[in-house]
């Protein structure tokens, strides 16, 4: 008599996959993947890159292990934005001519990790739960990096070297935390600001809770002294204006004002590259902004021996792989990225994967702006503006093709295609069950 299919699997292995599947198991390696994320530098900085490299390592088994556990609860019809896979294997095939081969298989290997860990987030997790979970790991980020500035900056008043922390608080900074760089501190305060308003607009929290957590994050902000944390905010603030008008606007008329959005922003966008030659002159007055343009400018001539393939993708820089270490005589400081993410992907993937990228953030600020101004649900908000903070970010740094900024974008092109997807509708047409539903 043969057995039953359920009754051949080892009861050892089927109680490990229920485990890991387990919904209390998911919440707390969902925490553990955005507190890994958000925490790599300080991770990085004490264990180095091998100990950094293991907890990654061990997250992706996790969650691997608990797809299995999870596997047909899952609806994977037209859930993976096909941009992302797009971009994804593209810059796999830059294998083929890549300048540094070591570097870029280990460069695709971090990026395809955080990949999976991004979409593992959001396919095993609920928007708001990813927000809940997010607003829990930036408030101990975020105070764990005030802690330490008040530790360096006023009760000692000697700089931690190992993390970077300058010691500057008593001098109303700048402060870099945990987390690097006075504008990752700006950059993670922002996304922080936009977590916790939606934490408390949805009542998530306790109004005390919400209130120390936009507290701490607006002394972030401000305490980092980053002017493109202050350009980023400006733009993120008018995006919040314009979705919640948006919102508040008949439904009949808001595909009107959409259009009227984009060719308002068409139109700034041609009048800017018309005027870029006054623009970069007053800014070139600026020395963060000199420094900056002067890599920008190196790696274009880099770019034009390459055009079309690029040179093979590596994520962070390799300070002692070549064409990088020469690029280390800009300002006299070792560079772990182009400051700009777009022209970073543009050097390492391309013509071809440049504009695979523009495609894949494109579609997923478009789906994620939908969504904010036609869902009910206020959290729909927090999806669209961040994808707003991780964009004009990336005008000026490189986070998010690494770590926590990647994470956050794989997160929110996953979560909006799965609502927006052309393949979804199809689904939908095919399903009889789906008839009448929205």
């Amino acid at each position: 008599m043969t057995a039953s299919p359920d009754r051949r699997h080892h009861p050892v292995a089927t109680a490990v996959v229920e485990f890991f599947g387990s919904t209390r198991f998911t919440r707390a390696l969902t925490l553990t993947i955005i507190a890994t994320a958000f925490l790599s530098f300080l991770i990085r900085s004490t264990l180095g890159w091998p100990g950094l490299i293991g907890v990654v390592s061990a997250l992706v088994l996790f969650a691997a292990i608990s797809f299995i556990g999870r596997w047909r609860e899952l609806d994977w019809h037209g859930l993976l934005p096909i941009s992302l896979l797009v971009f994804l294997a593209w810059s796999v095939i830059t294998l083929l001519w890549s300048k540094y081969l070591p570097s870029t298989l280990n460069g695709l290997a971090y990026l395809l990790a955080y990949a999976f860990l991004g979409i593992y987030v959001a396919v095993v997790r609920d928007l708001i739960q990813i927000v809940r979970a997010i607003g829990d790991v930036l408030r101990v980020v975020l105070t764990a990096s005030l802690v330490l500035e008040v530790v360096s900056g006023v009760l000692l008043d000697v700089p931690i070297r190992f993390l970077g922390i300058t010691g500057s608080l008593a001098s109303a900074g700048p402060i870099q935390g945990v987390l690097g760089t006075r504008n990752m501190v700006g950059f993670v305060g922002l996304i922080a600001i936009v977590t916790f308003a939606i934490e408390l607009a949805t009542r998530s929290i306790r109004r005390g809770t919400g209130i120390y957590s936009v507290v701490i994050a607006g002394l972030a902000i401000v305490l980092s002294g980053s002017p493109v944390t202050v350009g980023v905010t400006i733009v993120t603030a008018v995006a919040a204006v314009i979705l919640l008008a948006l919102r508040r606007a008949a439904p009949e008329t808001r595909r009107g004002w959409h259009f009227v959005l984009l060719a308002v922003s068409l139109l700034a966008l041609f009048s800017a590259f018309l005027l870029r030659g006054r623009i970069l002159e007053i800014l070139s007055t600026r020395r963060e902004f000199t420094y900056r343009l002067e890599i920008w400018r190196e790696l274009w001539r880099l770019i034009t021996l390459n055009p079309l393939e690029g040179w093979g993708w590596a994520g962070y820089w390799r300070p002692n792989v070549s064409p990088f270490f020469a690029l280390d005589v800009i300002g006299n400081r070792a560079h772990t990225s182009a400051l700009n993410a777009f022209i970073d992907v543009y050097f390492q993937t391309g013509l071809i994967g440049f504009v695979i990228f523009v495609g894949f953030v494109g579609l997923a600020f478009g789906r994620a702006w939908v969504l904010a101004a036609s869902k009910k649900s206020i959290v729909y908000l927090w999806l669209a503006l961040i994808v707003v903070v991780l964009v004009a970010t990336a005008m000026a740094e490189s986070a998010i093709v690494v770590e926590y900024g990647w994470l956050l974008l794989v997160i929110c092109s996953v979560k909006a295609a799965r609502d927006l997807s052309w393949r979804g509708r199809l689904r939908r047409a095919d399903d009889p069950r789906a008839v009448g539903k929205d």
